[in-house]
């Protein structure tokens, strides 16, 4: 090889060199490495190869679909790619059902990190001694997520606490998958047709920004604490967060109550007690509501491993790393959004919507008023039992991108939030229909009204109207079971 030759090689290892060294072109490495192991699995798998293997070894052959292969490419990838995963995961409807359904395994599945690593983040941010402060730390994880992993322990007080500790190296890894996805987006916009109203670019900024909340846990303390703040104010002792030890609370950890109860998907247990699940379905989404209403402020991830039936008759609110916030002009939006729908007011429903949307180009209001009323005169008419809210979120969008509307996300998120109520309530209050149970919508008609003399007073917030007897039953108090 003549000097030419070895200098061009030179410069080929040292590039190489320096994008293992650089954060984001590392990690572009990593993908690509990691596709092609599980391309090639896939390829061994098409020609029966991985088959011959499992029968040689007396093992069942699981196939390789896509889905399947997606989902062990995120994992392996790391804790963003998971968190698409998890979003996918909670996004039925938006998504192909099989790959919502094999999704789903990043909520509750997620790799944990060694106790080793556990102990060494405690140290660095509690200090030498945080020994003194966190007695009977449970090495074994009680849940293990994308962004963190949770133990239990107690104070030297003892009173029982969770302690939530942020995975190693997190940061450095989301800022370059971040660029990654950013150079993805914009391109996705310029090459697919009606991109702009899907807005890649805008669904990738978001997902940054919660990425980048989610991981200042001083953050979600003190969104803990808001919550809380706000159900008092409201006069709802019976529904709460847990409270942040914010004295113990740093970017990467954050200590907090320790909920006993059980989850709102725990239909057997609830059996067993007695409880009145639905005064307690009625009671956390009535709670839920008056947050977005009277402070523009709610939890934006109300899935069923977020809400706890406690055991002191609570209802128990889990997980503030996402939450929404209103304005006040989104916020009267909001009210006349949901007067026009709890009423069947479809022409009313389509300025709404127009008004948020700010289409740039003319619509039919006619034909709008119609497809509205196609999307949502099912959640008026028809029990929880009955709905398919799978297809309720993916057909309101349909509407929006047939007349070419781009729905606020923040619209998307609190409407999202509300058919998250889909999974439990099926399970648990078949019959109901929050939408039209008097219980539910005079209360809420009630606190509209309420928030509206409040602004147009000029007064300051004030606790909103009592709800109705039946809505408010008292749950029967449980037994100790420890949060899962």
């Amino acid at each position: 090889m003549g000097t030419p030759g070895w200098i061009a090689l030179g410069v080929g290892v040292a590039l190489f060199l320096l994008s293992i060294a650089l954060p984001t072109p590392r990690r572009l490495w990593v993908a690509e490495v990691y596709a092609a192991k599980h391309i090639g699995a896939w390829l061994l798998d098409l020609v029966g190869i991985r088959r011959l293997v499992a029968r040689a070894r007396g093992r069942e052959h699981v196939p390789l679909t896509r889905p399947r292969l997606a989902r062990r490419y995120c994992e392996d990838m790391g804790p963003t790619y998971i968190k698409l995963g998890q979003i996918i995961a909670s996004s039925a409807g938006l998504f192909p059902k099989p790959y919502v359904e094999e999704f789903r395994k990043c909520l509750d599945r997620v790799r944990p990190f060694s106790y080793e690593e556990v102990e060494i983040i405690l140290g660095e941010e509690l200090g030498h001694d945080w020994r003194t402060k966190l007695v009977e730390l449970d090495p074994r994880p009680l849940a293990s997520a994308s962004i963190a992993q949770v133990h239990t322990a107690k104070l030297a007080d003892g009173t029982a606490v969770v302690v939530k500790v942020q995975r190693p190296g997190i940061q450095s890894r989301v800022r370059a998958d971040m660029r990654i996805i950013r150079q993805l987006a914009r391109v996705a916009a310029v090459v697919k047709r009606d991109a702009e109203l899907a807005n890649p670019v805008g669904v990738v900024e978001d997902f940054s920004e919660t990425l980048r909340q989610e991981l200042d846990f001083r953050l979600e303390a003190d969104n803990l604490a808001r919550f809380n703040d706000i159900m008092r104010e409201l006069g709802h002792g019976d529904v709460r967060a847990p409270f942040p030890h914010k004295e113990l609370t740093t970017p990467r950890v954050l200590v907090m109550e320790r909920f006993f109860g059980l989850r709102v998907d725990d239909i057997e247990g609830i059996r067993e007690k007695a409880i009145d699940a639905e005064s307690m379905l009625l009671k956390g989404l009535r709670a839920w509501f008056q947050t977005v209403l009277f402070h523009g402020f709610f939890h934006g991830d109300v899935h069923a491993g977020n809400l706890m039936m406690l055991d002191d008759g609570s209802a128990g609110f889990l997980d503030f790393g996402i939450v929404g916030r209103f304005d006040q002009r989104q916020r009267d939006m909001i009210t006349d959004y949901l007067i026009a729908f709890s009423t069947g007011n479809y022409d009313a429903l389509a300025d709404v919507i127009i008004a948020m949307s700010r289409p740039e180009q003319s619509w039919n209001k006619a034909l709008l008023v119609k497809d509205l009323e196609t999307a949502y005169s099912p959640m008026l008419r028809l029990s929880f039992g009955e709905l398919n809210y799978a297809e309720i979120l993916p057909e309101i969008q349909r509407v929006a991108s047939k007349h070419r509307m781009r729905l606020p996300q923040e619209f998307v998120l609190i409407t999202k939030q509300m058919l998250y109520f889909d999974r439990y309530a099926k399970l648990l209050a078949p019959d109901l229909n929050v939408f039209t149970d008097p219980r539910l919508v005079m209360s809420m008609m009630g606190d509209i009204m309420t928030a509206r003399a409040q602004r147009s007073d000029g007064a300051p917030q004030a606790t909103a109207p009592a709800a109705p007897d039946e809505a408010e039953a008292e749950v029967p108090t449980q037994s100790a079971t420890v949060r899962g």
